[in-house]
């Protein structure tokens, strides 16, 4: 006999919301109902500017045509196909062009699902790697502080928040951090990259000279963005690889956000001039329409793993979602858009403009630095005493309120909209930021 229940009723309390203060949301929601172009709009119809691209990944707009009609076309035509010892015609399609646009040799492509199963993933193939060449002994892997690698265990141990781990206690062994780059006291208000703290990156050697020959690979935010917008000193990250190479260690840079255009290049690496020994990406891949993860890996790592291994599967390793169709359909349909458009050169195009207006800020109450690269911008403001990250916050909600979509961490308001914004837009931008930060005291 079927029993009936009463339905459970439509409200805020089923939700347990990531990332949110979920009391203080639930007391005053803001809900998003609808998107399009680079707007989007409440239930009851008023428009919101989208200043983040989503959460850094809407690249191209949102709802755009071209990968809605793809991913629609797809889910009539497969919905699902495994990926473990069959394949499917777009998941090589896709990684073949994933892999033409990374640089150098950067040309093998193990797909996941997110930034943060990205991460996992590049730190087991860095595992593999070097065991597959005898040198097992390199466990041991250096993030940095400040960093930002998603939330697996993988990757909030290589990350360098506090928040992220304090809740969870214990996390990987054998873990350790290089110190942040962020020198307010020196490089505030550069414009680009700074010029003072390249030096940093030799506390590298440090590491290697307590640690030995145990470090397997080292894992960096080209730019730093879920922390505040960090941009990397010149000659940092040139340092770095000068130092990996001469001591066996693998460099991974996290791209999560600056791929696919963020910086007004394919990659970030790509504006930096400085090749990784592997890339993971996520986000702006499909345009955030469904989601998907990728570690970029060099030809050499591929051969030590996979053509050194004896037969039978060469990497244990891979998630049931790996190349789904539909995530595949919405990639190479994201990649046309980038082609057709030229969203890189759109943001190299508007690249200077973005920077006068974010640096116009400078002078106003409470702004304490302002830095920019690419499409991307972080404005950071002096704490309200005694409520550290307050003031940000009362500026996202006062942006909102007035018709913007904002990012806060901390003390900071970082900004990164669809790459498809036109000038005007970015004065909408920064008018309603200039107010809020003026009515917040």
């Amino acid at each position: 006999m079927s029993v009936v229940t009463a339905s459970r009723p439509n409200d805020l309390e089923s939700f347990w919301m990531p990332f949110t203060a979920n009391r203080r949301f639930k007391g005053a929601p803001r809900l998003l109902a609808k998107a399009s172009g680079v707007h989007y709009f409440t239930p009851e119809g008023r428009q919101v500017l989208d200043g983040t691209a989503g959460l850094w990944c809407v690249n191209a707009g949102h709802c755009r045509p071209e990968i809605t009609e793809a991913i629609q076309a797809q889910a009539a035509e497969m919905d699902f196909a495994p990926t473990f010892q069959m394949g499917h015609p777009l998941a090589f399609e896709l990684a073949a062009r994933v892999a033409e646009l990374a640089p150098a040799d950067l040309d093998r492509v193990f797909f996941c699902n997110s930034g943060s199963e990205a991460v996992d993933t590049a730190l087991k193939i860095a595992l593999a790697y070097h065991r597959a060449r005898g040198q097992g002994q390199r466990t041991r892997f250096v993030g940095r502080e400040r960093g930002y690698h998603g939330v697996g265990f993988g990757g909030m141990s290589v990350g360098g928040i506090g928040a992220n781990k304090k809740q969870f206690g214990a996390t990987l062994p054998n873990v350790s951090h290089l110190p942040h780059t962020h020198m307010l006291d020196k490089n505030a208000f550069a414009r680009g990259q700074p010029e003072h703290g390249a030096e940093l990156a030799d506390h590298l050697e440090r590491l290697v000279g307590l640690h030995m020959d145990t470090i397997a690979a080292v894992i960096v935010e080209p730019m730093a963005g879920s922390t505040g917008v960090l941009i990397p000193p010149r000659g940092y990250l040139e340092r770095l690889r000068a130092i990996c190479d001469k001591h066996g260690i693998l460099l991974i840079f996290d791209e999560v956000i600056t791929g696919f255009g963020r910086l007004g290049a394919n990659f970030a690496s790509e504006r930096f001039n400085v090749i990784p020994d592997m890339i993971t990406c996520a986000k702006g891949i499909t345009n955030a329409a469904v989601p998907m993860g990728a570690v970029i890996c060099r030809e050499h790592l591929y051969d030590a793993v996979v053509n050194g291994a004896p037969d039978g599967i060469e990497l244990f390793h891979g998630y049931t979602y790996s190349a789904h169709p539909l995530a595949c359909a919405a990639g190479l349909a994201t990649l046309d858009v980038h082609r057709k458009e030229d969203l890189s050169g759109r943001v190299r195009a508007l690249e200077s403009y973005w920077e006068d207006c974010a640096h116009a800020l400078r002078g106003l109450p409470n702004v304490i630095d302002v830095r920019n690269i690419g499409l991307v911008a972080g404005v950071e403001l002096a704490p309200m005493p005694g409520k550290a990250t307050e003031r940000a916050y009362q500026i996202f909600v006062r942006c909102f309120e007035k018709g913007l979509l904002t990012r806060v961490t901390g003390d900071i308001v970082a900004l990164s909209p669809p790459l498809t914004i036109e000038k005007p837009q970015i004065d909408e931008i920064f008018a309603i930021l200039s107010e809020a930060i003026r009515a917040v005291d």
